[in-house]
């Protein structure tokens, strides 16, 4: 099941153009975006494969190089691990005047070589502003849903943010449908085949504006 309603609208991420951050109060100036905490790893699978590519960082490339080098991992208050954080953000996050550049280290080194940050970053920070979830049916079939990041997604935390980007009209100004723009995400989390059924759907729906 997906949330059409936020695939065909014009979401876009606006980090450091605008995003006000995920702090208690209006950030925009420290351009920490959703990395100002921890990011919760899915698995041991995405662990490991986000060690590996912190292995490949260079200390140009990442400010907290160092710190990194002792281990990006601390375990999770509710189980399982997560990112530590250094200073005021995520061990991953360079801060504004860094010479590498500000924002996720990650994100910036697999652009620099021309890969899709999927393949460095953990789950949970390149599928954002998705979120996938299965649910147990009582006839024993398993319901996938893939719809936005919302505050109740986070627990009594989300209450907590002074600015949330899939709730507020600053970041709806992007060009394409989200679901063009996702068009990685989408067919990472799902497949081929089913972003290809979504989407010839989506095309349908957008041109009759959503009437059916």
């Amino acid at each position: 099941m997906f949330e059409v309603t936020f695939l065909l609208s014009n979401w876009s991420c606006i980090f450091g153009c605008g995003c006000q951050g995920v702090l208690t109060g209006p950030a925009e100036e420290l351009e920490q975006g959703c990395c100002s905490y921890g990011a919760h790893f899915t698995g041991v699978q995405d662990l490991e494969r986000v060690e590996a590519a912190a292995q490949t960082l260079s200390p140009e490339q990442w400010q907290h190089y160092r710190k990194g080098a002792k281990g990006i991992a601390k375990r999770a208050p509710g189980g399982g691990w997560m990112t530590r954080q250094a200073g005021s953000g995520c061990i991953f996050l360079n801060h504004p005047g860094f010479p590498g550049g500000a924002g996720c280290a990650l994100h910036r080194a697999s652009l620099e070589r021309g890969k899709s940050p999927i393949t460095m970053k953990p789950d949970v920070c390149w599928q954002l502003p998705l979120r996938i979830s299965d649910r147990d049916e009582p006839d024993g079939h398993v319901t996938t849903t893939v719809e936005r990041w919302e505050r109740r997604h986070w627990g009594e935390g989300g209450k907590e943010f002074h600015w949330w980007c899939t709730e507020d009209p600053e970041a709806f100004v992007g060009t394409v449908p989200a679901y063009v723009a996702l068009e990685k995400e989408l067919v990472t989390m799902t497949s081929s085949k089913v972003y290809e059924l979504l989407s010839k759907y989506l095309e349908q729906r957008g041109r009759c504006g959503g009437a059916r």
